[in-house]
């Protein structure tokens, strides 16, 4: 009877260990990104419930530091520098952290966002931006904790806390204009140094018009307050397989006086052989 007892425990036992049985989070994880002009935000947070509780106040103290949700602290991303109520902020991902008041809430975006609750000692120099934002009182109550970005426009938008009742809105500014006036100015203002090297250098390798490479080459370096030894060989060898041996020749050295003070001894022994073979004296 006691040998059949003990397998029978063993067994449950076993079986319990080996039980793969997925139940519902108690504040289930969740992920949002939307885009606000040309950046790119992203919310990662859990979202516990009220579940007939007294939230701020009571579930969640006045004058306390908040995680600001469940589980792992809430993370906001941004793409691009931002302004967050006036408060400059720096393209990455922040902990969001909370303490909410009744008159005023304080947010703390945190730079470290490997939390678990609050952190055991807080670092006032992982402080990106603290910004202090009134609440509102909603018409409908949240029964799951909120994050969301809405009132969206071009240049900003608001990252929303909401819960039960209560609705904290962080105004934040994008660079969209910064950003598409700075594309305009350099599309407008026509191809780069950096253009016109690239594109005589590639017809150089792909054997293409050795005129139109040269005519390129000479308009980036044109563009170029000091050209370093490694552009200055690649117009050397544009200007020799262009028949411009006296051009080459003069590329060359120059080119060699730049990689002998860099110390690069790879393009000192080309342009060395460059010019033994284009015959310089």
């Amino acid at each position: 009877m006691k040998r059949t007892l003990f397998l029978f425990l063993a067994l449950c036992t076993g079986i319990a260990v080996n039980a793969q049985i997925t139940t519902p989070q108690a504040s289930p994880a969740a992920k949002v990104t939307q885009v606000v002009g040309l950046t790119d935000v992203t919310l990662e947070y859990s979202r516990p419930a009220m579940r007939g509780r007294t939230v701020f106040g009571d579930l969640v103290p006045f004058d306390k530091m908040w995680r600001t949700g469940a589980n792992k602290n809430s993370i906001v991303t941004f793409s691009n520098d931002v302004k967050v109520a006036g408060k400059e902020l720096k393209a990455g991902s922040y902990a969001i952290f909370t303490v909410p008041g009744e008159a005023v809430w304080e947010v703390n975006f945190y730079t470290n966002t490997e939390n678990w609750g609050t952190p055991e000692s807080w670092d006032a120099s992982k402080v990106a931006a603290v910004v202090k934002i009134n609440p509102t009182t909603t018409a409908d109550k949240a029964e799951s904790f909120t994050l969301a970005i809405n009132h969206i426009s071009d240049n900003g938008a608001h990252l929303e806390i909401s819960w039960d009742m209560t609705k904290v809105a962080i105004p934040f500014e994008v660079p969209t204009d910064a950003t598409v006036m700075e594309g305009i100015s350099k599309v407008m203002a026509g191809p780069g140094a950096g253009d016109y090297y690239a594109s005589a250098v590639y017809y150089l390798n792909s054997g293409k018009d050795i005129k139109q490479a040269k005519e390129w080459m000479d308009k980036a370096m044109s563009m170029t307050e000091k050209p370093a030894f490694w552009q200055l060989r690649q117009q050397s060898l544009i200007y020799a397989k262009a028949g411009d041996k006296k051009g080459a020749i003069e590329a060359a050295k120059k080119s060699l006086a730049a990689a002998e003070i860099a110390k690069n001894m790879d393009y000192v022994k080309m342009n060395k052989d460059s010019l033994k073979e284009w015959g310089a004296k």
